[in-house]
Parts: C-alpha cells; structure tokens; sequence
C-alpha cells in the first residue's frame, strides 16, 4: 500500500508540473501568435490608410498649381477691380465645391487675404491677415510651402497648401487651399484600431481619435513650443502628450481602471517629415490565440491524464482495469469529437477568410481593369467599325477563292488572296496604331511625316470622322517631317477634331476641313460648320478651366496648346467667316 501510495504522489507530482510547464508554453506561443497576427493586421491597415492619405492629398496639390496662372488670380493681386475680385471669388467658391476643398483663397504681397472661396460666408478669409502664418512666409520665400495647422477664423484643423504667384519678376502673393480630413479620419475610426499621423515633432495632425489632435508622442523642445505659441498652428494652447505610451513595436492606452495594449505599425505619410502610426488592439488576437493555445493545452493535458491514470490503474485489479479502459475509451472519443469539431470550425473560417480575400483582389483588380479601359472607350467605338468592313471584306474574298480554286481558276484565287494579305495588313496597321495610342510611355521628341500624324489621328476617329472631315494636304508636304513626339501630336490633332466633330454635330451640312500649309513652320488648320466660338470665352479660351460646353471641363485645349509649345509650335484660334478654326502651328524637322 505504501508503494502504491507513493506511485500514486510521484505521478501527481509529475502531472502537476506537466501542467504547470504546459502553461508556461502555451501562454508564451499564445502571446508570440498575437504579437505575429496583430503586427501583420497593423501593416496591412497602415499601408492601405498612407495610400488612401496619398492619394487624397495628390488630387489637392494640383489646384495651386493651376490656379497661380489663373488670369483673375493675375489681375486681383496685381491690382484688379472689383469685378475682377467677384468673379475670382466665384470661380474659387465653384473649384472648392467640385473638389471637395474646405477653402481657396488669394493673399496679396503684404498678407492680406483678396478673394476666398467663403467670401460669402460669415466665416470669409477675405481682409484678414496672415503674415503670422509660416505657410505664407514660406510660400513667399521658397515658392511653396505645406502647413498643418488650426484655422484662426473657423477654428477647424487642416492642411494649408500655398503657392507662390509670380509675374515680370515680382512677388504678387500665394494662392492658398485648405483641405480638411473629416471623412478621412471617420473612415479610419469605422475601420476599428487607432489611426494616427505625426509630424516631423511626434505632433498629432490627423486622427481617428479626436480628443488625440495636436498632442504629442513625446515632448517637444521649447523652441518648438515657442514657434507654436507664436504661430498659433495648434490654438491657442500649446501641444500636450498624448494618453498613449509607445515602446518600439507596442503600445499602452489607458483603459478605465487599467490599460489597453496594441501592436505598432509605422508608414511614411505623404507629408514632410510626416508618419502614419497604426495600433492594432492586442486583444482579438491573444484570445483567438489562447483559444487554440486551451485547445491544444487541453488535448495534451488529457493525454497526460490517460498516461497518469494508465499507471495507477495498472497496480488496480483487471475489472477495475477493463472499466478504466472502457471509460477511458469514451472519453477518448468525446473529446476526440470536440477536437474534430473545434478543428472543422477553424477549417471553415480560414477558407471563409482565404476566399474573402480571394474576392476582394478579384473585385481590386476589376476595377482597376474597368478603370484603364474607360479612357479608351470612345476611341475604341470609332475604331471597331474600321476593323469589322475589312474582316467582312475578308471573308467575301475568302469564299470567292474557294469558288475559283473549285472552278480551276488559281490565278483569280491568288488574286482574292493577295487582297487577304492586304486587309490583314490594315487590321494591324489599326490595331497597332490604337495600342500605340494608348500604351503609356515617355514622350520623345523626333522627325514625324505630317501626313502619318494626320493619318493615325483620322484612323483613331474612325467612322465619326468619315463623310465629315475632308482633308487638304499637298502631295508635297505629306512626308515633310515635324519636331515632335507622333503620339502627342495625333493627341492635339484629335482634341482639335473631337471639337469640331462636336460643333457640327446634328447640323445641316455639316462640315470638317483639314488644310496643310506652311514652308519653315508646318501649319495644320481644322475649320468647322459649327455655331463658332462665344465670344464671352474667345479671350479665356486656352486658360484651364474656361469652355464653352455646358458639360466641358475646359481643360482639352490648355493641354493641346501646351503639348504644341512643348515641341515649339502653338494652337491658336483664327478668325473664320463661319463656325471655327483653329490653327495648330509645328517646325519644320
């Protein structure tokens, strides 16, 4: 009895540090397991929230750019009247609602705020100053500059992107957007985890916590609190540290009573010196991991429980032998079932996960599909009924060469196929000039026969242009070489012709005409039927923005005109005694 008794201690000596050993290392994977699957949750967020922040900001960077060659931006700061101020001040009110902008406003020389987009509202930029601002010191000194800061009239935080305006050599003042990060940062809270970006300082700007805007992850140098006192780019108040404690790859949030823990991810943010910080809660994971760690801890602690209970059985008598096994057996089989359960669910799910994943690349790349061909959709219409007439052609001539080859006749046959041969090579004359057009490649600037660029813009028009556009070229200047890259040149040349097209279009006697003249410099002139040009937009024809379409964007004919100089030519409007002409001027190879 004694031995047994001792047996029976040293195996639950044994199995009490088989469990404790087993949950020492199943906590240790499970929290190895949670650290794993939350730091790749927390990449992959923080990749896709920089993108998303990326992409926001490019589209904004733009209107600075084109607004500083606006004509009234021009005329308001360099002393323009007051209906030159009310129509800037409409125009940037109409830019700000089409691109979503919080506001766009005009600052003289000396700081002074002309024209904004909210001139109407009581909340307008226009008379106040802003040489306090560094965005405009800035912008002023270097030409552009980039702040993000806390509005002094609307007392809403956002981005400040200001631009310096230029003429003869004088400094006339900036052109200033505000873009603020609502929707943005309300994506960001719905998508759970905590989303952040910091300056170069560790200042919050952007967060999908807002009581988190312009506190700090560490503390800032005096100098630093001092520029911020006298700029007021956080208010009023200096930046206080934010509730969150960083520690390389993790991080604590206080939490009631105590604190929540989350994994760190870092990205470059599409700002100067900027980073978006992504913390992923810690908690989902370690209990998912746990789970599984309990799971398996649980198998193998049976395990060591039939092997204890094997060994004290085995000094017991057979029956008390047989009626172990016999329980042992069924409860083998319980918790077998269990296992295969629990693992079935988890088969399920990690399919159910692999497919979403599998859908969500699908739907991706779809769209991206549907994005590249949109561009070329209304090429491509005019295009297929220039390849369906000679693949008809094709076939007719086919048949008949059957016919004749059955008939005895080789030489008409030959003849029907050589005609083959000559369809097919204009189906790949069409195919390859529309996959030109649309590859995506540097431009470069070489010798092009004027007639090839008036040839490929024609082909790529297609059945629009035919019975339409008539063309006047003289034998002698259709191979004259020009200067400049085919694929941009056939682009002015269409823009030019869509126009056209567009103003005859529904008009008796409608009529396109192309005339090529010229010795040094190559002129190409595309007149019209059409109604004309309104004379309220003649002057403003070229500028970004201005069209006479209801529905233009009145960015076509800037491009055209700037492609045309790029290679030292122009595009300029003609008088005409009816309808319009313009003249699209190329040197001379």
């Amino acid at each position: 009895m004694t031995r047994f008794r001792a047996r029976l201690i040293l195996a639950l000596v044994l199995l009490l540090a088989g469990i404790a050993a087993l949950v020492l290392v199943s906590g240790r994977w499970a929290l190895g397991e949670a650290h794993r699957t939350a730091d790749g949750a927390a990449h992959l967020a923080a990749s896709a929230q920089a993108g998303l922040l990326a992409s926001e900001l490019q589209k904004f960077r733009l209107l600075p750019v084109v607004l500083i060659d606006y004509p009234d931006v021009v005329a308001v700061l360099d002393g323009g009247d007051a209906a030159a101020q009310a129509r800037l001040n409409g125009t940037l009110e109409l830019l700000a609602g089409r691109t979503d902008a919080q506001a766009i406003y005009v600052i003289d020389a000396r700081g002074r705020t002309l024209a904004a987009s909210n001139a109407r509202l009581p909340t307008s930029f226009v008379g106040q100053n802003y040489t306090f601002r560094p965005y405009f010191r800035d912008a002023m000194r270097t030409g552009g500059s980039e702040l993000f800061a806390l509005g002094t009239v609307s007392g809403r935080p956002g981005l400040y992107l200001a631009r310096r305006v230029d003429r003869g050599g004088r400094a006339l003042g900036t052109v200033v957007v505000k873009v603020e990060f609502d929707r943005l940062e309300q994506a960001w809270a719905r998508a759970g985890g905590i989303s952040f970006v910091t300056d170069a300082h560790g200042v919050i700007l952007i967060t999908s916590r807002a009581d988190w805007r312009f506190r700090t992850t560490h503390r800032l140098d005096a100098a630093t609190l001092a520029d911020a006192r006298r700029t007021l780019q956080f208010g009023a108040k200096p930046p206080v540290a934010a509730p969150v404690t960083l520690a390389g790859s993790s991080a604590t949030v206080p939490l009631g009573a105590g604190f929540a823990n989350y994994r760190v991810a870092t990205e470059p943010a599409a700002l100067t010196g900027a980073h978006l910080v992504r913390l992923e809660p810690l908690e989902p994971a370690l209990a998912a991991a746990t789970t599984r760690a309990r799971l398996w801890g649980a198998a193998i602690l049976l395990l060591l429980g039939l092997a204890a209970g094997f060994f004290i059985r085995a000094a017991d008598t057979r029956r008390l032998q047989n009626e172990a096994r016999a329980a042992l057996e069924k409860e083998v089989a319980h918790r077998t079932v269990e296992l295969r359960d629990a693992n079935a669910r988890l088969t399920v799910e990690s399919h159910e996960r692999i497919e979403a994943d599998r859908r969500f690349r699908a739907a991706r790349e779809e769209l991206a599909q549907a994005n590249r061909l949109g561009s070329l959709g209304q090429i491509t219409a005019g295009v297929a009924h220039e390849i369906n007439q000679p693949v008809a052609a094709i076939r007719t001539f086919a048949e008949n060469a059957m016919r004749f080859l059955e008939r005895g006749a080789p030489d008409t046959a030959r003849g029907n196929l050589d005609q083959i041969v000559g369809l097919t090579a204009r189906i790949g004359t069409i195919t390859a000039e529309l996959r030109s057009f649309a590859r995506r490649r540097t431009p470069a600037t070489g010798a092009v026969p004027t007639g090839s660029v008036i040839d490929g813009a024609l082909l790529l028009i297609g059945e629009r242009a035919r019975g339409v556009i008539q063309v006047d070229l003289p034998p002698a200047l259709r191979d004259v070489a020009v200067v400049g890259d085919r694929v941009r040149l056939e682009q002015v040349l269409i823009n030019l012709l869509q126009n056209a097209l567009d103003a005859v279009e529904g008009r008796a006697g409608a009529g396109v005409w192309i005339r090529v003249t010229g010795d040094e410099m190559i002129q190409v002139a595309v007149a019209d039927t059409g109604g004309g040009v309104d004379p309220a937009v003649a002057d403003a024809l070229f500028t970004p923005f201005t069209s006479g379409k209801p529905e233009g964007l009145g960015l076509g004919l800037a491009i055209a005109r700037d492609i045309a100089r790029e290679f030292g030519g122009d595009v300029a409007l003609a008088p005409s005694p009816a309808g319009a002409m313009f003249l699209f001027t190329v040197r001379r190879a």
